[in-house]
């Protein structure tokens, strides 16, 4: 795709806050146009957009591909945000490596046998959540009452966030994730980072059954922590309370999909993948860096080019799904890329998957009359950010 420097594709308007469920025509259209294409990101500066299912897949693969810059402080940006630019790393050998320990620590906690284990607890976290929110006042919003919380609760139990301090991370995390303001991010991330080194340095003597704890004992340091349960929690936390919200809306949105959805755990089990394919829940795009030059696609990256691995793109990539702008809970195979793929493959998908299941198939049971309470044209987006989910979902029953 050939484009002048001044008529570059700009993605800035992709944080404007209405609701999008499948990408938007912009998107559609470049990438009807070419698999990897030229853009402008939020932040000014110049990137290569992957749009197509095969290009996203086979850089996904690619150990060219990484967090890795020559020259960090020079590196163009996706968006001005202090977390992102913490994770470039200046040798590429370095940052594969970092990212391999980082790995090793976690992966533990999220084994099959280890989530199948936590499901009880999670089914627990979703029947006391919704216990409050039942009681609400209707329309209620979904987002708060329900869906956020339940998130939460989750992931600080797992991660090792006491009952009584989780108030401590919720303002430094929505401060984190900002792209407006550098100061009130870099802020936020700072007092995550001292806050999980803090619960390190606890767990080192007094050690639990959770990831901090387990991390610590495998030789962590308490710095090491913080930057790692800080991503635990801003991508965990965002994702599976979007997708939540998301899902409501498009399940209720159709009543043939849901009632579909609900009639036994197969069904819902594909439903699941289908809201994960088919929900834009938060930003979609990875931000990666080539190592060397890359021929892929028809273009040429070069070494230092900033690339743009975009999800939701691929998985609504007609070359890979039959109709994928249909909604369709019974889709199978639904081999999407909602959670990467390879060494980037998201390393929580297990938990974020049960956490679905189990939040769908609470609500819908117990709530059987659960609907919008506003048209879903209506519901929008909380805007720019590294996060950008939905800012509220009233619904009723």
């Amino acid at each position: 795709m050939t484009t002048s420097q001044d008529e570059l594709p700009s993605l800035a308007a992709e944080s404007e806050g209405l609701l999008r469920l499948r990408p938007s025509t912009l998107l559609r259209g470049l990438q009807e146009r070419a698999p990897i294409c030229r853009v402008r990101t939020p932040a000014g500066d110049e990137a290569w957009l992957v749009t197509r299912y095969a290009e996203v897949k086979q850089l996904l693969m690619d150990e060219r591909i990484g967090r890795s810059h020559l020259d960090p402080p020079s590196a163009p940006r996706y968006v001005d945000n202090p977390l992102l630019d913490m994770l470039i790393i200046p040798d590429h050998d370095a940052a594969r490596e970092a990212h391999k320990q980082t790995r090793s620590w976690l992966a533990p906690n999220f084994t099959a046998r280890r989530v199948l284990n936590l499901k009880p607890r999670v089914e627990e976290i979703a029947s006391s959540v919704l216990d409050s929110f039942a009681e609400s006042e209707r329309p209620a919003d979904l987002h708060g009452g329900f869906s956020f919380p339940f998130a939460l609760l989750v992931l600080c139990e797992l991660i090792g966030v006491p009952l009584e301090e989780r108030g401590r991370i919720l303002e430094p995390l929505e401060q984190m994730g900002g792209v407006d303001d550098r100061d009130g991010a870099e802020g936020g991330m700072g007092a995550i980072f001292a806050y999980a080194a803090e619960l390190g340095a606890r767990k080192r003597e007094e050690p639990g059954e959770d990831v901090i704890s387990r991390m610590v004992q495998n030789g962590a340091t308490d710095e090491q922590v913080g930057p790692i349960a800080a991503n635990l929690l801003f991508a965990g936390l965002e994702s599976v309370a979007s997708h939540i919200d998301l899902g409501v809306a498009l399940l209720s949105s159709n009543p043939d999909q849901r009632d579909a959805a609900l009639s036994d755990h197969q069904h819902l089990t594909n439903a699941v993948e289908e809201i994960l394919r088919a929900a834009k829940a938060g930003g979609s795009a990875l931000p990666r860096y080539a190592s060397e030059d890359i021929e892929i696609g028809g273009v040429t990256i070069r070494a230092g080019d900033l690339v743009l691995i975009d999800f939701t793109l691929a998985n609504f990539d007609s070359q890979a799904f039959d109709e994928p702008t249909r909604f369709d809970v019974t889709r199978s195979p639904n081999a999407h890329l909602t959670f990467a793929h390879g060494i980037w493959h998201c390393i929580g998908a297990p938990l974020a998957r049960v956490q679905l299941q189990v939040a769908f198939s609470t609500l819908f049971t117990r709530l059987p009359g659960l609907t919008l309470a506003i048209p879903i044209s209506d519901l929008h987006m909380r805007g720019s950010g590294l996060a950008d989910g939905l800012g509220g979902l009233p619904v009723t029953w």
